[in-house]
């Protein structure tokens, strides 16, 4: 990095932190600071909910996820423009006309409270554990980048999000994603269209297509029931369906974006502004990893995209056979790359050779080989380190190919979001404290004043929490994954109790508290030894067993002798 891109990337996220704390400060009372007054237009709504979801991890991990297996991730996503339209009919106007703070406020009045607490504690946990890994993300970049001691940088990272968090509660919040959104799309078009440029100048975006797709790159869909395939079309639009409609009807980083909203109308508008554009921005990230791809194969690439695995290597009695596998793979990239502009050739004479993209699949083969024995070698120089590099691949791209001050510019992207997706859990988790389990306990008779402070105190405690987590984080298969599989555990079980209790109304509290209770227990059971273990199904699958489970389940123990009552009636 040079010096301007040190000044882009601090310039940026100064900016960033001062703006959100002057905007802000002074909150007076509990809406104010929690729902940010209900004075949010629906285009915040709508940029704060998407800015909330696309943490670093999401540029940092995602197209590192394309360059290694195609675009069928995005098939994740094909179940949230449904959760976005059900979420604005039903769980929007309840929210709204019930006037809660927080989603669990809900779960008290239609179940009772220990309903609540297990709801809110379940969220908490899982929270606390995505949160710190919005803070881990970034840190690896400039562990990484510098050198510097990964725990240094999750505090130091951590700190800067809880100033300006702290200061101004969801309107901070609010008003500081506006820009980090803005500072993230304008970086990654400018990457993508530099990727395009860099390739060899007789070739179109059509031929970069076409070689992605001879590598098995652009799978977008994938129509099989093998149960074991982790990215389906039918695991999004029901596993990924129902993990969105947990994620965004009843995770308070989520649900507290839109119930800061002007109105209901302004909400709905937010969330359908998100149920739009979620899907074709996840599918431009994976496209800019593909295009990496596409790059990689005219230019050198690393045997192991992670520098701390070289390291590793450099130092250990293998370095001679890990050399041999560089000459080998230097050497195979040539082959790639003579391969390539002849296919190219080809596609310029409006003849896919089939011949050519059997070659291209073997030569990619080969390569894979050659990691895989990579990987070996790293292992058994240090059988603690992580060899999977899928998380580095972007990193590298950046680090390595992006002209001066661009650098900087990506870099902010990935810090941006990773403040952004940081800020709105710390909220989520200070008001989910305050309100369900703080507030819900205490004294009566306290001052307005008083619980701001308290929440105020929470947001403190949380981020102080989320670094912990952060410092304890290593890297799993994948980044981007290990989010997803975190949500998939603790999701389900939330999202049945909410569905029982606005559609359900014949299930009541003692049926759905055990219910909820059995299920988590057995979700950490099958993910443990049926998917941890020998993967027979796919995580997001936990999210439809999950909840379909909960309900299934609180309905016969009502039937069977649970006959507990609601604490309140409450119309749904």
């Amino acid at each position: 990095m040079q010096q301007i891109d040190w000044i882009i990337l601090s310039v940026t996220l100064l900016f960033i932190v001062f703006y959100g704390v002057y905007k802000t400060r002074g909150s007076k009372n509990v809406e104010d600071y929690i729902l940010g007054n209900n004075q949010t237009p629906w285009w915040t709504v709508g940029l704060s909910v998407m800015a909330t979801q696309a943490s670093a991890i999401t540029f940092l991990s995602t197209p590192g996820q394309a360059y290694a297996d195609g675009m069928g991730f995005v098939q994740f996503y094909f179940g949230l423009p449904i959760a976005m339209v059900i979420i604005s009919l039903t769980f929007i106007p309840i929210y709204s006309r019930l006037k809660v703070f927080t989603a669990y406020e809900y779960l008290e009045g239609r179940f009772d409270l220990k309903t609540r607490s297990l709801a809110a504690v379940v969220f908490l946990i899982q929270r606390g554990l995505g949160t710190g890994l919005t803070i881990y993300a970034p840190a690896i970049i400039l562990s990484t980048l510098l050198g510097w001691n990964l725990t240094v940088l999750n505090i130091l990272i951590g700190i800067m999000v809880i100033i300006y968090t702290f200061s101004g509660g969801t309107k901070a919040v609010n008003v500081t994603q506006k820009q980090q959104m803005f500072v993230i799309m304008a970086g990654m078009f400018i990457t993508f269209f530099l990727i395009l440029h860099y390739l060899p100048n007789d070739m179109t975006f059509t031929n970069a297509l076409h070689i992605a797709g001879a590598n098995g790159k652009m799978n977008i869909v994938d129509l099989s029931f093998d149960p074991e395939t982790r990215y389906t079309l039918w695991s999004g639009i029901t596993g990924g369906f129902f993990l969105m409609l947990a994620y965004f009807g009843t995770d308070q980083s989520q649900v507290g974006r839109y119930l800061s909203g002007k109105s209901i109308r302004e909400s709905q508008m937010g969330l359908i502004m998100n149920g739009f554009l979620k899907v074709p921005m996840q599918f431009f990230i994976l496209l800019t990893g593909v295009m990496v791809f596409v790059f990689f194969q005219f230019n050198p690439v690393p045997l192991n995209f992670n520098p701390n695995n070289r390291e590793i290597i450099a130092h250990s009695k293998y370095k001679e056979e890990y050399k041999e596998l560089e000459n080998r793979l230097d050497q195979l990239s040539e082959e790639k790359k003579e391969f390539n502009l002849i296919y190219m050739d080809h596609l310029n004479q409006g003849y896919d050779n089939p011949i050519l993209r059997r070659q291209l699949v073997a030569l990619s083969s080969r390569e894979s080989d050659l990691r895989e024995e990579a990987r070996d070698l790293i292992s058994k120089a240090d059988p603690k380190a992580t060899t999977n590099d899928k998380d580095y691949i972007f990193l590298h791209f950046i680090l390595n190919y992006l002209p001066q001050g661009l650098i900087g510019l990506l870099l902010a992207v990935i810090f941006s979001a990773a403040m952004s997706s940081t800020a709105s859990g710390l909220t989520a988790l200070a008001s989910t404290t305050a309100i369900d389990i703080y507030k819900r306990n205490v004294t009566e008779g306290k001052s307005e004043k008083h619980f701001v402070n308290a929440t105020k105190f929470f947001t403190l405690l949380w981020g102080i929490i989320a670094i912990v987590f952060a410092c304890l984080g290593s890297l799993f298969e994948n980044l981007i994954q290990l989010v997803n599989i975190v949500g998939s555990i603790f999701y389900p079980v939330v999202l049945g109790i909410f569905l029982a209790g606005f559609y359900i109304k014949y299930i009541k509290a003692e049926a759905i508290f055990w219910s909820s209770v059995i299920t988590q227990i057995t979700i950490f059971f099958i993910y443990y030894f049926y998917i941890y273990k020998v993967e027979i199904i796919g995580f997001l699958w936990l999210n439809f067993i999950g909840a379909v489970m909960v309900i299934v389940l609180a309905f016969l123990l009502q039937v069977f002798g649970l006959k507990g009552k609601r604490h309140h009636t409450i119309s749904t």
